[in-house]
């Protein structure tokens, strides 16, 4: 009997050893796959490039070379109305989401300011430019962009505008570059944060090779800064847009749109509306 039961007792624990085993496996496979994948997860250049949306005709195409000899290549819009609304000289530079395609930003953002010029560049590895995307070189990029963009169209003031993966994009712009102002829509606070609030059960800090801390980019920046955001934003929650306002030195406008989501936003009309507040509020802010 005594036996018996020492040979069940003992059957038990290797069976919760197998267990244990299958799981922390599985576990570690799972963790592995995050640290090859994590590039693909964080910039789906084949989503992105499976929607390019046609540009009227008088769009001109822009080239610069990046610092380490990849080129890029964007898109300028130049005005299609007349005066009237502040923005004349402007140029509006656009970065976008990490799965939006460079043109339908460029023409969304013509369509919201149409009497200023719009300029946005593709990301590497994204539509016409070479070379394969990661933070540090969208980081990088941005001031290439920023100075080939002036050079092309010689504006009196230059506002950026980022959006979710461009929002940390355009707050680095801002730290190394004079802006007159600057719209986030969707932003974040660093891609880690995001990242550890999805996958808190991965050593996210380990693992992380892309690192965006907008955060501190932004922290004191005298650029005069608008925020946009969506109530029910499930890729980047509201708490990271309101942990970046808690930064920025010179917050001009602020608006969270109600009941929007992370992609349903832009097709609102609070969106427009706060767009045109935001600029309106940066005019009057710059110099």
């Amino acid at each position: 009997m005594r036996r018996a039961k020492s040979l069940r007792g003992e059957r038990t624990r290797m069976l919760w050893l197998k267990i244990i085993l299958t799981l922390a496996g599985a576990y570690v496979l799972v963790v592995g796959l995050a640290a090859i994948f994590q590039a693909r997860l964080i910039f789906p250049t084949f989503i992105a490039n499976a929607h390019a949306p046609a540009l009227p005709g008088d769009a001109a195409r822009l080239e610069v070379m990046s610092g380490d000899g990849h080129q890029l290549v964007g898109t300028h819009l130049p005005p299609v109305a007349a005066g009237g609304t502040g923005d004349e000289g402007s140029l509006i530079l656009g970065f976008g989401g990490n799965a939006s395609h460079a043109d339908h930003v460029a023409l969304m953002l013509q369509g919201l300011f149409p009497t200023a010029h719009v300029v946005v560049f593709h990301y590497r590895g994204y539509g016409r430019s070479a070379g394969a995307p990661s933070a540090r070189a969208l980081l990088a990029d941005s001031l290439v962009i920023h100075d080939r963009a002036v050079a092309a169209v010689e504006p009196k003031r230059v506002i950026a505008v980022g959006i979710s993966i461009g929002s940390g994009v355009a707050a680095y712009l801002a730290k190394h570059r004079t802006l007159a102002g600057l719209i986030l829509v969707t932003p974040f606070d660093s891609i880690e944060a995001v990242a550890k609030g999805h996958y808190g059960w991965l050593p996210v800090g380990l693992l992380l090779r892309h690192r965006m801390p907008a955060i501190e980019f932004l922290n004191g920046n005298g650029t005069p800064t608008a925020l946009i955001a969506a109530e029910n934003d499930q890729i980047v929650p509201l708490d990271h847009a309101l942990a970046l306002k808690r930064v920025v030195g010179n917050l001009v406008y602020e608006q969270v749109i109600a009941d929007a989501h992370h992609n349903d936003i832009y097709g609102r009309v609070e969106f427009a509306d706060a767009m045109a507040r935001a600029m309106a509020r940066i005019r009057a802010a710059a110099p």
